[in-house]
């Protein structure tokens, strides 16, 4: 009898878990699944701490855009007079991963500079915003919006003296890192600002998603814009560097795909006797003979010494006496 209620209780303790384990599935994949992304190897300061599998989405690869004329270092797309609208599913096709950064370069105009427009915004089939980053000219501030739970709109307003470089008409780099609870700001790979956040709804992939669109009138913005990248990792941000600003051309134009680190050459010990290994320049000067120098200090003089007494020296006669045979002479 007890033999039997055993086997019941467990066969109870299966039938109920296995819902709970459907649930779990489920819940993973809406989370959605984020597909290999491709981006410059120099982006990153340490090539060792990012991760083995980059993933997420180019942005400006989804939209199609169109590159400008390359007449400076850093060439940027033209947004033209079109709306940039596209259906979500087309963008993002199995879903957003809960957590993720955001990446963008860009430089506002002298006509734009105060303008209000979203770098980004996905909104559902009734119009109603889910998630979106607002840039505030004006203001000089960004904004970053979602849907919480309860169908609410939550604003997080983010107002650093660090974000004013953003509307000086430069090359910057805007990064957001979203996580569970925090979002944090970084402007040109520097943390600016970071703020405590509730939970999210999911994202409906059967709204439509916008990039670079001013707010007032739903046109592309006039801004020279380089990139939008959404990493499907929340510390991509962090891990940016500015290379592309600093250095435009950023030594070696390499690509990572996304499967594994380019292997790390092993090296041998040194040895004592070996001189130690220095730090590469960037500035390689020539070596030319300058113009001669001004002369020198004198030296210090000093007195001249005492003079010497003269001694007188007396030599006595040497005495030699030569003998020969018997005879002895004296010389």
């Amino acid at each position: 009898m007890n033999y039997y209620l055993i086997r019941c209780t467990a066969l109870l303790w299966i039938v109920n878990s296995v819902p709970h384990a459907f649930g779990m599935a489920v819940t993973e994949q809406a989370d959605g699944v984020c597909p290999s992304l491709s981006v410059e190897d120099y982006r990153f300061s340490d090539v060792l701490d990012r991760p083995l599998m980059i993933t997420g989405f180019d942005l400006t690869e989804k939209f199609l855009l169109r590159r400008g004329t390359v007449t400076e270092e850093l060439p940027s797309f033209r947004l033209g007079s079109s709306p940039l609208i596209k259906p979500t599913k087309l963008i993002f096709p199995d879903g957003l991963s809960s957590e993720y950064s955001l990446v963008s370069i860009f430089r506002v105009r002298r006509t734009t500079k105060k303008d209000r427009w979203y770098i980004w915004q996905i909104f559902d089939q009734s119009g109603s915003s889910q998630v979106s980053v607002v840039v505030d000219g004006d203001k000089k501030a960004v904004e970053f919006s979602y849907q919480g739970l309860l169908k609410n709109s939550l604003r997080y307003t983010f107002k650093s003296r660090d974000l004013h470089v953003l509307f000086d008409r430069q090359w910057h780099k805007l990064g957001i890192s979203v996580q569970t609870d925090v979002v944090s700001i970084y402007v040109d790979c520097k943390l600016a600002e970071k703020k405590m956040t509730d939970e999210r709804d999911n994202i409906d992939l059967n709204g439509r998603t916008l990039i670079s669109t001013r707010i007032e009138d739903g046109r592309p913005v006039d801004i020279e814009l380089r990139q939008i990248l959404i990493y499907c990792d929340p510390y991509m941000a962090e891990m940016e560097n500015c290379c592309e600003l600093l250095e435009p051309k950023c030594g070696v134009e390499r690509t990572f795909t996304g499967t594994s680190p380019p292997p790390v050459t092993a090296q041998s010990p040194l040895v004592l006797s070996q001189p130690t290994s220095q730090s590469i320049d960037r500035c390689h000067c020539p070596a030319e003979k300058g113009d001669a120098g001004l002369p020198g200090m004198l030296g210090l003089f000093k007195p001249d010494g005492r003079k010497g007494d003269k001694v007188r020296t007396t030599f006595e006669p040497i005495k030699i006496f030569i003998y020969w045979g018997s005879n002895c002479f004296y010389m």
